[in-house]
């Protein structure tokens, strides 16, 4: 990881003044320290989503968080399903149950962008699924395993 600090650009722009007081609101509310902390989350996030809008091959990492209820038929069980068909985009999984027979859930994806699409419609068709959110990013994780073959990485000394 480089130490060196990232090249910043200057931008600057016209806001309607309603907008841009909000924009203060926001900043003050989540204690940051500019306003260009805030912006540049909030155009990560539409970069992101236009990403996934306009390059469907595009990778992406991301969330998906669900809330379902487990009184309706197998629903874990077609859940654990649609999970199972998209493994290579399932890294991994976050269950705890809430009340009146409720569970939370978050998968931790990554893969392409109509694949990650594809990930959330299908859990969002499961009977029983009340809630269902995809966030992604374009930052990636790293390779889960390099392991190749004559790879050493991991073998015992």
């Amino acid at each position: 990881m480089s130490t060196e600090p990232a090249s910043l650009a200057r931008l600057s722009m016209s806001l309607p003044a309603d907008l841009f007081r909000k924009l203060d609101m926001m900043v003050e509310e989540r204690q940051l320290p500019s306003r260009s902390q805030l912006i540049a989350e909030l155009i990560r996030h539409a970069l992101a989503a236009h990403e996934a809008l306009t390059r469907p091959e595009e990778m992406l990492a991301g969330t998906i968080t669900l809330v379902y209820r487990g009184d309706r038929g197998r629903v874990r069980q077609q859940l654990a399903g649609t999970q199972a068909d998209f493994q290579t985009e399932v890294i991994s999984t976050q269950h705890v149950f809430l009340k009146d027979d409720q569970s939370l859930e978050v998968l931790l994806v990554q893969g392409p962008a109509a694949r990650l699409k594809g990930l959330a419609d299908a859990l969002r068709r499961v009977r029983g699924v009340q809630q269902l959110q995809l966030v992604t990013t374009t930052a990636l994780l790293p390779p889960l395993s390099e392991a190749g073959p004559g790879s050493k990485k991991g073998a015992a000394a």
